[in-house]
């Protein structure tokens, strides 16, 4: 069984970054910081997202279903820098190479995820591979928009088309599944502002978890999973998110159970 490795980021603004391209005053409040450029943003483009180049992150969460069982965690400590938690990232791909998925990961996490690899120097070997050093890699690799190493659930089901893009909290839903809970990535930002880095981290965490769902179901739809072998899928998750600590998992199943 190959491992799948779901995976899910949160950002903020790249404040030191801004500071740095746009001559800043480096005594600026981080808070002003952010303002300016998401006003400068939404001139430009009618909405503050800024562009992939200058997020930071600060939360990766992952989802590991393995022979060994399932599990669900955020990489690192809330006090780990950006770099180290990126780096955890790749050398789990590197040590493992797990089928990546993701939704909108192609869209925006690992996009994310290689520019601030590039800032920090962090290494992948393995996920750049694109078959100088494992051939197969040539027809199969991570970054290929087209490969299904790093499977992007949203990217597949829109038929790698945009305008057909669907929300994966409106999806899940749609299933029976919770759906997001608690926040959305409009409220990261203040929350970061507020401290709040282990509610983030929750969030992240319920956002793999609704993924992998998802993707459990696209298994089944895909004829990879046979109706009864994707019951007990959903059973064997709901006995393991039952025995997890922490406030979010228990209203993770409560929302699960009336969604049903």
């Amino acid at each position: 069984m190959i491992p799948v490795l779901v995976f899910d980021i949160e950002t903020i603004p790249d404040c030191d970054g801004l500071i740095r391209l746009h001559n800043l005053d480096p005594a600026m409040p981080h808070a002003e910081v952010a303002e300016k450029a998401f006003a400068e943003r939404r001139e430009k483009t009618g909405s503050d997202f800024l562009p992939h180049y200058l997020q930071r992150v600060v939360c990766i969460s992952c989802a590991l279903r393995s022979r060994d069982g399932f599990r669900v965690w955020t990489l690192g400590a809330v006090e780990d820098s950006e770099s180290s938690i990126i780096q955890r990232f790749y050398d789990g791909v590197d040590k493992y190479t797990p089928q990546l998925v993701s939704w909108n990961g192609k869209g925006f996490d690992a996009q994310v995820l290689h520019y601030r690899a590039l800032v920090h120097g962090v290494t992948a070997a393995r996920y750049w591979d694109t078959g100088e050093d494992d051939k197969d890699f040539k027809w199969n690799n991570y970054l290929s928009r087209y490969h299904p190493r790093h499977l992007d659930l949203m990217d597949v089901l829109a038929l790698y088309n945009n305008r057909a893009n669907a929300p994966l909290d409106a999806l899940a839903k749609l299933i029976g599944f919770p759906g997001k809970l608690g926040m959305d990535g409009s409220a990261v930002w203040q929350s970061y502002q507020d401290g709040n880095l282990a509610g983030i981290r929750a969030y992240c965490e319920t956002d793999v978890l609704n993924t992998y769902l998802l993707y459990a179901r696209f298994q089944l739809v895909r004829g990879q999973l046979t109706p009864a072998q994707y019951q007990d899928e959903m059973d064997f998750i709901r006995t393991t998110i039952a025995g997890m600590e922490g406030q979010h998992w228990k209203e993770f199943m409560e929302a699960w159970k009336s969604a049903s």
